[in-house]
């Protein structure tokens, strides 16, 4: 077990003994409840962007920019929001990313242009790259490897998973309603009430002496990498993917990215210890991830286009549809983690994994009269308990055998894949629609869609077949 210096008594403790004074359950509700509303936020303004137009006068091409700006800065800062909860404390960048965020909420609710309403959706992304990996490290330090981690984990990517759905849902609603500006302002007494709770009851962090420096160079290549690997998927779909200008982001972003591995090779305090790849249910749970969350968020995106611009759905009746998705993620993640203690958590991402490949090649042969029973139903319930069953198995099998010092970089690390995982899928999924017209360029997109989770299948087979890796 991981041990601190206290400073008040120079003694060695666990470090789970830290956590002795704050009941388990608080520790499960702030963590879910943070990563609720990040995950909202992913979602929530996407019904709402015409209104959001019409008000702000955004011209063409700038309005996705609203969702680009939050994923961009969201997925950037993600593995420093990890080491950076590792240095100064679970605790502070909890409390940190909540202020961010909460205050980016304020500043979008009351945003009078177009730039002012995306530099604020930008801090956001950024406050919310300190809430994940600090929320997902609590859980992983609080709840010890096994049956109580796992329904934790099952919980926590469940309501991820369920929250993101239902953001689709109240963006309609509340668009309708009071206004798209609440879109944002729903997030401030929600952020407030954590701020309070968390700084009442959490525990104070009691921070080794040896704690990891931080590392400036690999911070600013990592992040500097990412940031553009996100924003040239973005600018491929719109410029083209051999256009000069986004062949030189992509470019880039690969330099910086190699010169990172460079930089963290020779670091004495890296950012990213090289040597925690030597975890292989680590480097499958983020590999697992990253194809996984690509073919999700994508089914998702493009099941809304279908909806709305090929079966004729409205905004508010695409936003309902998703409710069969929704209502079955929560319950099935929680049976996943108790299947996760009976069984491996490769073999558990590979039963959910076939459930959302049947989804997908369903939607691949849709037909243009289908009713939602009969058409629809059937694929958004299997994408529901594929992804409550994989969901949680891969942030379970992400985080074995790490040590409570790494929790907070591993937890980045497996959050950092998802983002850009789905920032890819997205991207991939809209060239084809691009390539192709109508009806076909649909079935073709859920076709790849099917494609990914049978790569995700793969890696998850071939990376859990052997026993967990436990910390030396």
């Amino acid at each position: 077990m991981t041990q601190l210096q206290t400073h008040a008594e120079g003694r060695t403790v666990p470090e789970a003994a830290l956590t002795r004074p704050v009941k388990r359950g608080l520790v499960l509700v702030l963590a879910c409840a943070a990563q609720a509303i990040v995950s909202l936020d992913m979602a929530i303004v996407n019904v709402a962007l015409p209104s959001i137009q019409r008000d702000l006068g955004f011209g063409h091409g700038g309005l996705q920019w609203v969702i680009v700006a939050y994923g961009l800065l969201l997925g950037g800062f993600l593995i420093y929001g990890g080491r950076t909860t590792d240095r100064f404390g679970r605790r502070r960048i909890y409390l940190a990313g909540l202020a961010v965020f909460t205050g980016a909420s304020v500043l979008a609710g009351v945003a009078t242009d177009p730039g002012y309403l995306i530099a604020a959706r930008a801090l956001q992304g950024l406050g919310a790259a300190l809430i994940v990996p600090a929320a997902l490290s609590l859980l992983a330090v609080t709840f010890p490897e096994g049956r109580e981690r796992n329904r934790a984990l099952a919980l926590f990517g469940g309501v991820g998973g369920m929250a993101a759905s239902v953001g689709v849902v109240a963006s309609g609603l509340l668009t309708a309603g009071p206004g798209w500006r609440w879109t944002f302002y729903i997030n401030i007494p929600v952020g407030v009430v954590l701020i309070l709770l968390a700084a009442m009851f959490l525990a104070v962090d009691r921070l080794s002496d040896r704690r990891p420096r931080l590392d400036l160079p690999g911070a600013i290549t990592v992040t500097g990498g990412l940031l553009l690997f996100v924003y040239a998927l973005h600018h491929g779909t719109v410029h083209g993917w051999l256009s000069g200008s986004t062949l030189a982001l992509f470019a880039t972003a690969v330099l910086l990215l190699v010169a990172f591995v460079r930089i963290e090779a020779r670091s004495a305090a890296p950012l990213v210890p090289l040597s925690i790849f030597r975890n292989p249910s680590l480097v499958a749970g983020n590999v697992t991830a990253f194809l996984a969350t690509s073919a999700f968020l994508s089914f998702i995106f493009i099941g809304s286009l279908l909806m709305q611009q090929q079966l004729g759905y409205t905004p508010t009746e695409t936003g309902l549809a998703w409710l069969a998705t929704t209502a079955t993620i929560l319950p099935t993640a929680m049976i996943g983690a108790r299947l996760a203690t009976r069984m491996n958590v490769g073999r558990l991402m590979i039963i959910g994994l076939a459930f959302f490949t049947f989804g997908a090649v369903w939607l691949a042969r849709i037909p243009a009269d289908a009713g939602y029973l009969d058409g629809l139903l059937m694929p958004f319930l299997c994408a529901g308990i594929g992804f409550g069953l994989c969901e949680p198995a891969i942030q379970i099998g992400a985080l074995t055998g790490v040590a409570h010092s790494d929790a907070g970089l591993a937890s980045g690390l497996v959050e950092t894949t998802r983002e850009v995982g789905g920032a890819t899928g997205v991207a991939a999924v809209s060239t084809v629609l691009v390539m192709n017209s109508g009806l076909d360029s649909f079935h073709t997109a859920f076709a790849a869609i099917g494609v990914l989770t049978l790569l995700s299948v793969i890696t998850a087979a071939v990376g859990f077949a052997r026993p967990a890796h436990r910390p030396t």
